[in-house]
């Protein structure tokens, strides 16, 4: 069997551009007028580039825009889950070239030819932020999401933080930034993954998504993918956070030990990805799964409040979603990658070992809960890390680092992490 096909229904589409082609455009660039980009714009212009996002070519239009919101499509119809959109205050103009510039790293990431400007009101976006981040959660139910969400939810703070224009074209992108320096071995791109798991004759490939350190719950889902696909693919983000999370160097570090000691070796790769979190709950479940379709992964395991963030989503309503995504799109332009869906897990003490909602019969006193939320909190204010949350190998590795800190962010506790609602 052969490993899932990117989505789309037209291969990798790869916007990077190469050898002499990659030269001149890097010339031109310097003579078109230059518009600095956020960190967000940056990792999705690195996943045009590298076919993570096939087939997008480009930032999306109005339409696009609207359609993936209401729809979960472009609108050409192809499944689509989040906006992937450029936003600016400069004017420019249908038909100009600009290049994109990170400006942190003094960097041209692309260029790219203007198809269309379409204003976005305070309206427009908190339809966005409706649409895309409010959830069943505690926290998004009746008037509570707009009196919470603007000072706690990342993902809406950063939608209605954007500028006053959103600005769609085809882009050329001239770099994938320095994640392959910072992450050699890791940082991958989808044709590195698939002729990988080629290599290795693997067609049915989970992926775990991280942006948590590795504890005890997420080496139990990646086992339980083991043994029923032909490999997991650990599979973490390498791009920007939320100030409290922890580094992408540390994280890496700490799954290396964890493969090293606790895995059998050949049915693990691990992986890097560019983007930075949009915090989206359940429309970037579907999202992680959309690209990781690129990559080659025919399952995507989705655990509880999977990117999720505080109270805004249910438990397990990154799960729900996707069976309410649209199907029979036509050819190529369905979601493929399928949810491998787990029921809450955790460490119990009766029954010696890891198990979840669907196996122990013991009560939550009995357990200890499991969070990337709860490890930081813990860690951050240097509390005692409660045995069979995660590896002693991993807790050092930890340790090292939040001693390394000189100020630490305040984590806040939401009812999932903390085991209040299990």
């Amino acid at each position: 069997m052969a490993l899932v096909p990117p989505h789309g229904g037209k291969g990798l589409v790869c916007c990077l551009l190469q050898g002499a082609e990659l030269a001149a455009e890097q010339k031109k660039a310097a003579g078109l007028k230059k518009i600095d980009i956020s960190p967000r714009a940056k990792g999705d212009l690195i996943m045009m580039g590298i076919g993570g996002f096939s087939p997008l070519t480009g930032f999306m239009t109005k339409a696009d825009w609207k359609s993936v919101c209401e729809k979960f499509t472009l609108a050409d119809g192809t499944f689509w889950p989040v906006p992937v959109t450029l936003d600016m205050d400069e004017e420019v103009k249908v038909g100009e070239e600009i290049a994109l510039f990170d400006p942190k790293k003094g960097v041209f990431m692309a260029t790219m030819k203007v198809t269309e400007v379409y204003e976005m009101t305070d309206a427009d976006k908190k339809w966005e932020c409706e649409k895309v981040y409010k959830g069943e959660g505690e926290e998004s139910a009746g008037d509570k999401f707009w009196e919470i969400a603007p000072k706690d939810h990342p993902g809406v703070i950063m939608v209605m933080a954007q500028k006053k224009y959103n600005v769609a074209g085809p882009v050329k992108v001239l770099s994938e930034g320095d994640y392959r320096d910072r992450f050699p071995g890791c940082y991958m791109s989808p044709a590195e993954a698939r002729a990988t798991f080629e290599e290795k004759g693997w067609s049915k490939v989970a992926a775990l998504q991280l942006r948590n350190p590795m504890h005890r719950s997420h080496e139990y889902l990646a086992k339980i993918a083991v043994e029923v696909c032909d490999g997991v693919f650990i599979h973490s983000l390498v791009g920007n956070l939320k100030p409290g999370d922890i580094p992408a160097e540390v994280r890496i570090k700490c799954i290396d030990m964890l493969i090293d000691k606790y895995f059998v070796k050949a049915n693990v790769v691990q992986g890097g990805y560019p983007l930075d979190m949009r915090y989206a709950g359940p429309r970037e479940g579907l999202l992680h799964a959309t690209f990781r379709q690129n990559y080659g992964v025919s399952d995507m395991l989705i655990g509880r409040d999977h990117a999720g963030v505080g109270d805004f989503y249910g438990l397990f309503e990154a799960q729900e979603i996707f069976d309410r995504v649209p199907k029979n799109l036509g050819a190529g332009k369905d979601l493929i990658t399928q949810p491998m869906k787990i029921d809450w897990t955790f460490y119990c003490y009766k029954c010696d070992g890891m198990a979840s909602l669907r196996t122990c019969p013991h009560g939550k006193d009995d357990r200890v809960v499991l969070s990337g939320t709860k490890l930081r909190k813990a860690l951050s204010e240097g509390a005692e890390v409660v045995d069979h949350f995660g590896r002693d190998e991993v807790l050092v590795i930890l340790r090292e680092y939040y001693s390394t800190l000189t100020e630490k962010v305040e984590v806040k506790m939401q009812g999932a992490a903390s085991g209040a609602n299990m």
